[in-house]
């Protein structure tokens, strides 16, 4: 373990400062936004039954409001670690969400909740300890040929496609009764708004460093998509948060979210490649000795 942090780039400990910060945001988000929605419910059409009254929630508001804070904080994680290593750290969220929900909202937190909860802490622990390095990238022309590869295409385009069928045919018939239907569309839809995010944010990075990226249009094009994305996960996650106890939804969003993330993380960075060299070299360097 020593050794693992003691590899840790400075980079990558301002991403993983970022990220916890950026997780006590978002968690807390969850269960103000939820009251918001119970509170909009009362008054007008429920956002899982396709309703928007919660947009004159003030509550709602300041609940969204604190996670966009919270995004902004992983929004600059993304600039300095890689997105294997910024996206496990929102287990944290998960432990602060239940919590709360149990606390305030009353809704009950039972022991393979708290166990699941226990297991994901254990699981992003890991990865974080164990994050490959990222490849130094000089400008986003170099994350636009990343994500314009074959291997790339092919994962978007499945993204895509089954977000359309879960849109059409999946959440008429099931949407009110299965928590999985919401959250599949946000966890989808989410690997790709991270995988534009880090590009985002690279770009800002390497412009604000004297290296202008905003003259490049894959710039203006990864901005349009994380827009696109976003708008997309927030929909279907207020609906989710709205029909199933927050308890349940953070839990199962966060491991379908990470999943995705890492799955799209490691078609896109190409990250197993590195594990294979890197574990190469280990195997080479105990050889020798």
């Amino acid at each position: 373990m020593g050794d693992s942090y003691k590899g840790m780039s400075s980079d990558n400990i301002k991403g993983l400062v970022l990220a916890l910060s950026s997780s006590f945001f978002i968690g807390a988000s969850f269960i103000v936004k939820k009251k918001g929605l119970k509170k909009a419910a009362s008054s007008g059409l429920r956002a899982g039954a396709g309703g928007y009254s919660y947009l004159y929630e003030p509550l709602w508001w300041i609940g969204m409001i604190t996670m966009i804070v919270g995004e902004i904080a992983n929004f600059a994680a993304y600039a300095f670690a890689p997105a294997i290593l910024v996206t496990p750290l929102g287990a944290l969220s998960i432990i602060i969400s239940s919590v709360l929900a149990h606390v305030i909202l009353r809704e009950r937190l039972h022991m393979f909740g708290i166990l699941g909860c226990a297991l994901c802490v254990v699981g992003s622990t890991a990865i974080v300890l164990h994050a490959p390095q990222e490849r130094e990238i000089e400008s986003v022309k170099e994350v636009w040929e990343l994500a314009t590869e074959p291997a790339f295409l092919l994962y978007a385009a499945f993204v895509i496609g089954a977000v359309f069928i879960i849109i059409i045919r999946v959440i008429p018939q099931y949407g009110q009764s299965h928590v999985l239907v919401y959250i599949a569309v946000c966890s989808l839809v989410g690997s790709l708004s991270v995988m534009s995010v880090k590009a985002l944010s690279i770009a800002l990075k390497l412009t604000f460093s004297g290296m202008n990226q905003l003259v490049y249009p894959q710039t203006w094009v990864f901005t349009l998509v994380v827009i696109t994305c976003v708008i997309t996960q927030m929909n279907y996650l207020n609906k989710a948060l709205d029909t199933f106890n927050t308890a349940v939804v953070s839990p199962i969003y966060y491991v379908m979210f990470t999943s995705l993330t890492i799955l799209a993380s490691v078609i896109m960075f190409k990250i197993s490649n590195r594990f294979q060299f890197a574990e190469k070299r280990v195997k080479e360097k105990d050889f020798r000795c």
